[in-house]
C-alpha cells in the first residue's frame, strides 16, 4: 500500500475520533506485513489521564485481533497541525515495543505535508525488550 493510501485510511479514522474537550482529532492506520489495515482514533475522557491516542488505539486494535510485536509494516498518523503531526512520548514507546525501531511511520497533516520516518528515529535510545525477552541494551 502506498503512503497516501494509508494516510487516507488514517484520515477516515480521524473522523471517528472522540475529542469533546480538546477538539483535537487524530487518526491513525497501521498496516501489517500481510497487508491488513487497522484503524485508530483518539478517545478523550474527562479524566485526561484516561485518554488514548490514535496511534496506540490502532496498534492495540491489531493486537486484539491477534497480531503480535514485529508484525507491523507501516503506521500513518494525521491531525490538524501546521506541519506533519508529532506523536507523544507514550505513543513513541509503544511504537518501538510493538512495531520495532524499524517500523515505518508516516506523519501527516490535513494540508498534505508528510514526513516519513521510523519508530527508532522518533525515540532514539529507547528501552525495549527483544523478542526473546532480553533488554535491547
Amino acid at each position: 500500500m502506498e503512503h497516501q493510501q494509508l494516510i487516507d485510511e488514517a484520515r477516515k479514522a480521524r473522523e471517528r475520533a472522540y475529542a469533546p474537550y480538546s477538539n483535537f482529532l487524530v487518526g491513525a492506520a497501521v498496516q501489517t506485513h500481510d497487508g491488513k489495515i487497522f484503524h485508530g482514533c483518539n478517545v478523550e475522557n474527562a479524566s485526561y489521564g484516561l485518554c488514548n491516542c490514535a496511534e496506540r488505539t490502532a496498534l492495540f486494535s491489531a493486537m486484539a485481533a491477534g497480531y503480535r510485536p514485529g508484525q507491523f509494516k507501516t503506521l500513518a498518523v494525521i491531525g490538524k497541525t501546521d506541519g506533519p503531526i508529532a506523536p507523544c512520548g507514550a505513543c513513541r514507546q509503544v511504537m518501538i515495543e510493538l512495531g520495532s525501531p524499524t517500523l515505518e511511520v508516516v506523519l501527516s497533516n490535513l494540508d498534505g505535508k508528510v514526513e516519513v520516518t521510523s519508530a527508532g528515529a522518533l525515540l532514539p535510545g529507547a528501552f525495549y525488550l527483544e523478542p526473546d525477552g532480553s533488554p535491547n541494551a
